[in-house]
């Protein structure tokens, strides 16, 4: 079958300057075109462009996402590679929710400073937002 690129975005709900994005840095052949210069494209783009479309959800980064469909156009290939990326990918989660956890704990003590009954001049979470110096630790 064939798509435009209106129903490729609606099937993958990847916006259409995303799917030319794609097709620049070359995670997408080229599609073929119609007389009127349309883009058309085949059930492998889909599946190809899902493919991108779920690793961006899950945070994989472009440089692994091109590794990932390398190794997948080499079904041969050992998959320890797509394993070391997974693994990787996790290590950046548990990094950035450990950021998080500190943001999350600093911002609620903020919060905390002030029951809103003070003017803005007296206001603790104004003060706080304006000296890092006030934190109680990195964030």
């Amino acid at each position: 079958m064939k798509y435009s690129i209106g129903d490729l975005s609606r099937r993958t709900s990847v916006k259409v300057a995303t799917i030319r994005y794609y097709e620049q840095e070359g995670l997408i052949e080229e599609p073929i075109r119609t007389e009127g210069n349309q883009r058309r494209y085949g059930d492998k783009d889909l599946e190809r462009l899902g493919f991108i479309r779920h690793c961006r959800d899950l945070g994989v980064p472009m440089d692994a996402i091109r590794r990932l469909l390398e190794l997948s156009a080499h079904p041969d290939r050992p998959c320890a590679d797509a394993n070391q990326i997974a693994a990787e990918q996790l290590q950046a989660v548990r990094e950035r929710i450990a950021e998080l956890k500190k943001l999350e704990s600093e911002l609620a003590r903020i919060s905390a400073s002030c029951n809103g009954d003070h003017t803005a001049a007296d206001c603790n979470v104004l003060k706080a937002f304006a000296d890092h110096r006030l934190c109680e630790g990195e964030h």
